[in-house]
């Protein structure tokens, strides 16, 4: 009787192709679908209390001009999402957005993110990237439900003004893996740069790599593993030291070739560990996609959506309706 309860309980998690439940019931790889107004951008996401809280960059044209945000939604199954709330204001000369990951910190959840100034910005205009005073800020909340208002992050160090930081946008947060306390900020400067602190207000600047935007990093098997976006696709890099970095797998670009909704590019692979998470069993990833057309011809600020796909290994991945 014993074997036989554990023999059901096999079954009704995993299916035959070793899919996990949750993953098994998708029946699109697009979780937020965007329009001629609308962009979904930049995942990020934190499974806390079997519960998927996703962050990301949102885009909308409002009487004729294009704005963005960071913006939430949580999931208890990946199918069925809370109502898009938007956290930060409507200000083209702040546009705050690209929600790297979410820590917790001090008995506080920190979100890092970053601002992307597009001022005067408006439909037909040709598409128009974040000026030099883009750069990187946190905020911070006790229930993932009401944040405070962002906080500039000197990750150049204390003593360099923030007019003197240069553009930088795309922040992620990751522990060190040797060190408890110690913790490392990646953001999109002259590559990948790379800074370190102790308690997020002291900053020390360690160096840049070559790489793509939209880090992601995670620990692995006492690596660091590295996800970026170069012109298309995610690339993996992984490194000891978070000196000396080289390729591992190849170019991920999933169902591209298929999906229109995704076929402009595909981009911004945000990959969180679940395989100990009963039910789920994989690393998830979320990604953004846009098209028919490329972003450089348009569908950049319309036409984006975000996207899912899971994996055992890093290097084999899958999606709903493969």
């Amino acid at each position: 009787m014993k074997k036989l309860i554990i023999l059901l309980f096999f079954t009704q998690t995993i299916n035959l192709n070793g899919q996990s439940k949750i993953l098994s019931a998708i029946d699109s790889p697009v979780i937020f679908y965007g329009d001629e107004k609308t962009a979904y951008r930049d995942p990020a996401v934190l499974f806390y209390n079997d519960s998927f809280h996703l962050f990301f960059t949102l885009i909308r044209t409002i009487e004729g001009k294009i704005f963005s945000f960071t913006a939430t939604s949580k999931s208890e199954d990946l199918i069925n999402w809370s109502r898009v709330k938007i956290l930060t204001p409507k200000d083209q000369n702040l546009n705050y957005s690209s929600p790297g990951n979410i820590i917790k910190y001090d008995g506080k959840w920190i979100l890092c993110l970053q601002t992307y100034p597009r001022p005067n910005y408006k439909l037909g205009d040709k598409v128009r990237y974040g000026n030099d005073e883009s750069r990187i800020f946190i905020m911070k909340s006790k229930d993932l439900e009401n944040w405070t208002n962002p906080e500039l992050l000197r990750v150049k160090g204390s003593t360099i003004s923030e007019d003197k930081m240069g553009r930088m946008i795309d922040p992620y947060l990751i522990e060190d893996k040797d060190e408890d306390g110690k913790w490392w900020c990646f953001f999109k400067q002259n590559g990948v740069s790379i800074s370190y602190t102790y308690d997020f207000i002291n900053w020390n600047y360690f160096g840049n790599n070559k790489s793509g935007e939209n880090v992601c990093v995670l620990n692995y098997e006492n690596e660091y593993i590295m996800f970026h976006s170069p012109s298309n696709g995610i690339g993996i890099k992984r490194s000891n030291d978070l000196k000396n970095w080289s390729n591992f797998g190849n170019l991920i670009t999933l169902g591209q070739k298929e999906w229109d909704w995704a076929k402009g590019r595909l981009t911004a692979g945000a990959v969180v560990d679940l395989r100990n998470k009963k039910g789920i069993d994989k690393y998830i990833m979320f990604f953004h996609g846009s098209g028919p057309n490329r972003e450089s011809e348009g569908d950049f600020d319309k036409n984006c959506s975000i996207g899912i796909a899971w994996s055992d290994d890093l290097v084999k991945w899958e999606w709903p309706n493969k």
